[in-house]
Formats: C-alpha cells, structure tokens, sequence
C-alpha cells in the first residue's frame, strides 16, 4: 500500500493534472496536452490524409516527450531540489502557455508548452508504493484497479490496495470537472488555478528541505 501522506500529495498533484489537461482539450478542440494515447490514435488516422492536420498531434507527441525527458533529467538530482526543479518546469511551461495565448498565438502554438509541462510532471513524485501518483494519464491506473482486485481475491495484494489506484482516476476526474468549470469563467486564464498547486508544492517542498 502507498502511505497515506504520499498519497494525499500525489492525489492532489493528479487534480491539477486534470484542470490543465481539460483547458488543453477545450483549446484544441478534441486533442490533448498529456494523454499521448488519443493523440497517437489522431496521428494514426490523420497519416491516412497526409495533410496539415498532423502537425498538432505530433507536435503535442513530441514536446510531451522533452519535457519528460528533462523532468527525468532534473528529477534525478534527489529531493527535494530535484521535485522543485522538476515543478519550476511545470509553472514556466504554464506561463509560456498563458504568454503566447495572451499575445495572440494560437491555440495550437500556445498549447504546445503545456505538453511538455504535463510530460515533465510525471517525474514530480518518486513511486514508493504499487499506486502511481501524480501522473498526468490514468489508463494504466483503470488497469491497476481491475488488476489489484483480482489479486486481492486471490489474496495475493492487499485488499484495498484497489481503492488506492480507483482514488488516483477519481482525482483526475474531479480535477478536470474544476478545470472546465473554471474554464467557464476565465477561458486560458484558468490555467492560473493548478499554477497555484504547483507554486505551493513548490515553496512546501523547498521549505521541507530545509528543516
């Protein structure tokens, strides 16, 4: 099982993921800045047109891998610099977004930071237990919960361990539900309300790392 505390952070960190996540769907009009597996299926049916249309999909592929890549790089120097370096990354990629969107760029260009945002997330939280936190996808995590269950049957997991993967998709699902009602008031301007969970985990784990 997770620890309790670890989850806590890591649940809340997966909420802002789907308040991002939700603007960028909303922007883009059906593609996303951290679910790389619908933009692949995107990519896939537009190679049958070879047209224009696959330079988001690819684009949005692309930059969510550098920002994991550099997320990685960063996050491997321990905590807690590495978890601070690694958010620093998060926030810069969203004032980039709100940048170019605030100077006329469009959606397409603007959401491209994002991407790279969202990539670079999943290197936030180290993975002490079997639930995956702070992840800005949950696909594997529907899996985890049909895989722990069956398990737990057996007796071969914790019996509630499944609840722990189940909390992980209900906190993305609640974030983007914030997200798109926040949407509603501010449009982009929304992006400022994750910004803020970041910028607190931030400052949390700077301060942490000095006691």
């Amino acid at each position: 099982m997770t620890p309790a505390s670890h989850l806590s952070l890591g649940l809340v960190l997966t909420a802002a993921a789907g308040m991002i996540d939700v603007v960028g769907f909303i922007e883009l009009g059906g593609f996303y800045t951290s679910f790389m597996s619908g933009n692949t299926t995107q990519l896939g049916a537009g190679l049958a047109h070879m047209g224009p249309a696959l330079a988001l999909p690819a684009g949005l592929v692309v930059m969510f891998i550098i920002g994991s890549f550099i997320g990685s790089l960063v996050s491997s120097v321990g905590h807690p610099r590495g978890r601070v370096g690694v958010l620093a990354i998060v926030i810069a990629g969203l004032l980039i977004t709100l940048t170019l969107h605030a100077n006329g760029f469009s959606a397409a260009q603007a959401m491209l930071a994002l991407a790279a945002a969202a990539g670079a997330q999943n290197a936030v939280l180290p993975q002490p237990g079997a639930v995956r936190l702070g992840a800005t996808f949950v696909t594997g995590t529907l899996f985890a919960v049909g895989q722990d269950l069956a398990r737990a049957v057996r007796g071969d997991a914790p019996p509630l361990r499944w609840a722990q993967h189940l909390l992980v998709w209900f906190a993305l699902l609640l974030g983007a539900a914030i997200g798109a009602v926040a949407y509603g008031y501010w449009q982009v301007g929304a992006l400022i309300v994750p910004g803020a969970v970041y910028l607190l985990f931030m400052i949390g784990f700077i301060f942490h790392g000095r006691s």
